[in-house]
């Protein structure tokens, strides 16, 4: 009787600890995820602003284009602002 309980509680404990490390690991997964985010959407919201102040308003679905390039595109794009003559020089149209 005495092993089965002691059974018992060692199977709650580790019941306990392996959900204790999966609620954490999710939080973590979650907390970077949201940080990714963020900065594509910072680094979105740069781009766009330099976009219209060199070449003026952005079309509908240059500006969706925008939204959903990942981060490194976005990097790539904002680095031909500089020397693009034209919203085709950035996109490579």
């Amino acid at each position: 009787e005495r092993v089965k309980e002691w059974n018992r509680q060692s199977l709650e404990k580790g019941l306990q600890k392996g959900l204790q490390q999966g609620i954490q690991k999710g939080m973590q997964k979650g907390i970077q995820k949201g940080m990714q985010k963020g900065m594509q959407k910072g680094a979105c919201d740069i781009l766009i602003r330099l976009l219209e102040k060199k070449f003026g308003t952005i079309p509908d679905e240059l500006r969706h284009r925008l939204e959903q390039a990942d981060q490194q595109q976005i990097l790539q794009w904002s680095e031909r602002v500089l020397s693009a003559e034209s919203m085709g020089d950035v996109f490579g149209n």
